[in-house]
């Protein structure tokens, strides 16, 4: 439940850079301060495509998801 709100959270922080201004409000702020700690090793590693296209969130998301089903296996075992 929470990865999926951690999922969604970047998937709208990510739509909001394509909005003028959008990251300047208070919900883009918040949205930075909570997103921006996981995002960033994969922006250290994955360069932009063509100088511009940031491909790193798309990545992030895969190793989210892959963590989430790991600890939801691992739980599964364990309970």
């Amino acid at each position: 439940m929470l990865f999926n709100i951690y999922l969604f959270m970047i998937i709208f922080y990510v739509l909001m850079s394509w909005l003028p201004n959008v990251r300047e409000s208070f919900i883009g702020e918040l949205l930075s301060k909570l997103v921006e700690p996981y995002l960033t090793p994969f922006r250290r590693f994955i360069p932009p495509l063509f100088g511009t296209l940031d491909i790193s969130p798309i990545i992030a998301l895969f190793v989210l998801e892959f963590a989430a089903g790991g600890l939801k296996s691992i739980l599964h075992l364990i309970f």
